[in-house]
């Protein structure tokens, strides 16, 4: 059984079971896909977001603002507990820091944003699902500064450095690999993959977005996290199986108030990791 930690189901492309959340998701169980976090990137998203976690028990979501987004108004810490309260998610994000586009919001802007989720996060002690691009050094001081590491948190897509890598892990967070490890290009990825203590590794397909190979050039899905486990236990020269039941039992382990509704056999798994 997998999870995928990071998926949109709300943007489906409709290339994807004709845009089809419940085909989408059957797809995937068919895959033993058994847990999705569908991840807001404006709180405008969650009314949207809880209606498919209403719909369908193996779904849960988070409550953010992306950092790219530019919303009518910047929410403030209340702002963002009470759509994670209203909303039930389990975790705040995705929020952080992405230089990749300076124009698009002001570094400035994102800072304030950032920390904002971070001190909402702590707050709430639900975990914080952090975007980061081309901005490592500020990623890890202000999580440093407002990230509490017993709540703890993940950064999502991972594409950065090793030593990036084992810092988050210092301050509580998990590092979540996507359908990026499976690129020509991403042998520095595969390599960290390999030296990651696999307890503290997620999988994810950031779906619709960075569909794996063989499937690049698609809109992704989450049917298809399974090319990212697959791709882990290859460098790592180990099962696939215990990628699986170890992300598994990460991810529940993060994300717990995920967890009292899992499936007889997701318990099982975790009981048998000793995290119930």
């Amino acid at each position: 059984m997998f999870v995928d930690s990071h998926c949109h189901l709300d943007r489906l492309s409709e290339h994807t079971h004709q845009g089809d959340v419940a085909a989408t998701l059957k797809a995937a169980r068919a895959a033993d896909v058994s847990q999705f976090l569908a991840i807001a990137v404006t709180l405008e998203d969650m009314p949207g977001l809880a209606a498919i976690a209403r719909e369908h028990q193996d779904v849960a979501i988070s409550a953010g603002l992306h950092p790219l987004h530019t919303p009518a108004q910047e929410p403030s810490v209340r702002d963002i507990q009470d759509a994670a309260e209203q909303y039930g998610a389990v975790a705040i994000g995705e929020t952080g820091l992405d230089y990749h586009y300076p124009d698009r919001v002001p570094v400035e802007v994102q800072h304030e944003r950032f920390k904002r989720h971070l001190i909402a996060a702590r707050e709430l002690e639900l975990p914080v699902i952090v975007h980061t691009r081309e901005a490592r050094e500020d990623t890890l001081a202000l999580l440093r500064e407002c990230s509490d590491p017993k709540v703890g948190g993940v950064l999502h897509c991972f594409t950065e450095d090793l030593d990036m890598a084992r810092e988050a892990v210092r301050l509580g967070f998990y590092i979540s690999l996507s359908g990026i490890i499976t690129f020509n290009n991403a042998a520095a990825l595969r390599e960290l993959a390999k030296k990651l203590p696999l307890d503290r590794l997620l999988i994810e397909t950031d779906s619709p977005y960075l569909a794996p190979v063989p499937y690049r050039g698609k809109p992704n899905e989450p049917a298809w996290v399974v090319e990212v486990a697959e791709c882990i236990a290859k460098v790592r020269g180990i099962s696939v199986d215990e990628v699986a039941m170890q992300t598994t039992a990460n991810f529940y382990q993060l994300f717990k108030a995920a967890a009292p509704d899992a499936p007889a056999h997701v318990q099982q798994a975790l009981a048998q990791a000793g995290l119930v």
